[in-house]
This record gives structure tokens, C-alpha cells and sequence, in this order.
């Protein structure tokens, strides 16, 4: 462990924190770490991390506190409930939230935060999936003060291989809705395009090679349309209930800004009727069993 390099705390070790853990031990980095269930954490454990019992003790022990986690939900009780990180923070460190949140209860978060105990929030939500945190090729995307952002870029270097400022806290958050919203539709159509072929006799595996290159490519396509075409649908990568969730965001901030998000909300059903069928925690690669079905 390097002592001149910041103590990093990482709160959620799941399917994206514990390969983004593990990258920032290797970087060197003293990590102590939290879960809800510690034993996802040893791992980490074996390679160096230490184990805190609460997000205050992750707090009291860490420069920087970077958080992985489900929902907004779940943010807020580990902020602010019962042994939460408000319970460990002071003025001058940081919060650097990986999770996918609701925009307008990221800021309203980070401004309580700030005002009781003095310590700044960035949002920084990440895409490019378990593939992208164990290469540690993420794109990031970040809402906060600037230097606040300049802290933490040459860490989360280790993470990611873009990290783009988008403005103050909030817009890291908005800027991954977006994301979320081409990603969901995508991967919708995607299933729709396999599953048509293979109605027609096509050889739906040929797809995204055939493709490879032209307009219609992009990275769902090479990873969904194989794993769909080959009913490849483990190891879980991603879940079905992540998309909705994130779909559900997109269409209450339309809904906030007076903005028509007429795709994204049939996206948001489509996905509902997905996971109301038993694959909420499965990968989104099932959805083409929807339209596979739909067509017996």
C-alpha cells in the first residue's frame, strides 16, 4: 500500500464494485470496505482490503468514500440511516457515488450532506458493464465542483477511461439516464431483431458479425446479439430489474422537465412485463425470450 495516495473507502461490493475494488488494491490503494453482506467481501479481504462494520466506520477510516449501489433508496439509508456515513464524515473529505440514482434526490442529498457535516458529494455514475470494471475501461460521468472532479480523476483513472465533468452535482446522474435510455432501447430492438430473424430463417448468430462495422453496429449489438442468439443467458452480467429501474428514473425526470420520452416509456413496460415474468434477476439477454414467445 502506497501511504502517500489517498485511504479509499468502497461501499456495495456486487457486480460492478468488487472487480472496481479490486482494481483500485492493485493500483496500490489502502481500501477498507463495507457490504450488507460481508461475506461478498472476502475476496478483497485476501487481497489486502480491510472490513469495516458500518458505512460510519468506512467513513471515519477514508479520504474518499465511493458508493456502488442499488438504488436511491439504498443510498439514502447508507448515508443517512442508523450508522451511516453521515455518522463518520467531516469537512474536506469526499462522497463519490457510482450507484444510478434519481437526479433531483442526488442533489437534494448532497446538499443535506454538505450542510451537516461539511462534506462534498460528486455523482459519478459508470457504464460499460462488469466487462468494462474488471478492464477498467468505464466511461464515466460526473456532477459536482470542479475541483472536486480533479481530486478524484487520478483515481478513478484506475476505473475508467473517460472521466467527463458535466456539470454540478445532478448531472453526472442525468447524463446517465441518457445513457440508460439508449442502452434499454437498444438492447429492446436488439431482442426484436434476433428474434425475427430466427422467425425467418435466418441464422440470427451470423447477425452481429454481419453487421460488424456498418451503421446499425455498437456494443450492445456485438455483446446482446450472440448471447441472445445462442440462449447464452449466464453467467448474469447485468439485470433485468437494473434497466427497469433505471427506465423508471428516465420517465419521472421526463415527466419533471416537460420533456416526451415516448420510446423510453414503452421501453419502461416492456421491461416491466420482463421482470413481472420471473427474469427480474436475470440477464437482459432474456428479453428475447418475450418476443420468441410472443410469436408461438
Amino acid at each position: 500500500m502506497n501511504a502517500s495516495l489517498p485511504r479509499l473507502g468502497f461501499a456495495g461490493i456486487g457486480l460492478m464494485g468488487l472487480p472496481m475494488c479490486q482494481r483500485l488494491l492493485s493500483a496500490g490503494y489502502r481500501l477498507t470496505v463495507w457490504n450488507r453482506t460481508p461475506e461478498k467481501c472476502t475476496a478483497l479481504l485476501a487481497a489486502g482490503a480491510h472490513l469495516a462494520h458500518s458505512p460510519a466506520e468506512l467513513c471515519k477510516d477514508s479520504d474518499l468514500v465511493l458508493l456502488c449501489l442499488a438504488d436511491t433508496a439504498v443510498v439514502r439509508e447508507v448515508v443517512f440511516g442508523a450508522g451511516g456515513i453521515l455518522e463518520g464524515a467531516h469537512a474536506g473529505q469526499l462522497l463519490v457515488d457510482h450507484s444510478s440514482l434519481e437526479p433531483a434526490a442526488t442533489r437534494e442529498m448532497a446538499a443535506e450532506l454538505l450542510a451537516r457535516t461539511g462534506m462534498r458529494w460528486v455523482d459519478a455514475p459508470v457504464s460499460g458493464g462488469v466487462a468494462g470494471a474488471e478492464a477498467g475501461t468505464l466511461a464515466i460521468m460526473a456532477g459536482g465542483q470542479a475541483e472536486d472532479i480533479e481530486r478524484i480523476r487520478p483515481v478513478l483513472a484506475h476505473l475508467g477511461q473517460r472521466l467527463t465533468h458535466m456539470g454540478a452535482v445532478g448531472a453526472g446522474q442525468v447524463t446517465k439516464v441518457c445513457n440508460q435510455m439508449l442502452v434499454a432501447c437498444n438492447t429492446l430492438v436488439i431482442a426484436e431483431v434476433v428474434a425475427l430473424a430466427e422467425r425467418a430463417g435466418v441464422d440470427a448468430r451470423l447477425l452481429a458479425p454481419a453487421l460488424a462495422g456498418g451503421f446499425a453496429d455498437s456494443k450492445p449489438l456485438q455483446i446482446l446479439a450472440p448471447q441472445m442468439a445462442e440462449s447464452h443467458f449466464e453467467p448474469v452480467k447485468w439485470h433485468v430489474r437494473t434497466l427497469l429501474k433505471d427506465l423508471d428514473t428516465a420517465v419521472k425526470l421526463s415527466r419533471e422537465q416537460g420533456s416526451a420520452t415516448p420510446l423510453t416509456g414503452l421501453a419502461a413496460q416492456l421491461m416491466r412485463l420482463q421482470a413481472s415474468q420471473g427474469h427480474s434477476e436475470h440477464d437482459p439477454a432474456t428479453l428475447v425470450q418475450l418476443y420468441r414467445e410472443s410469436t408461438e
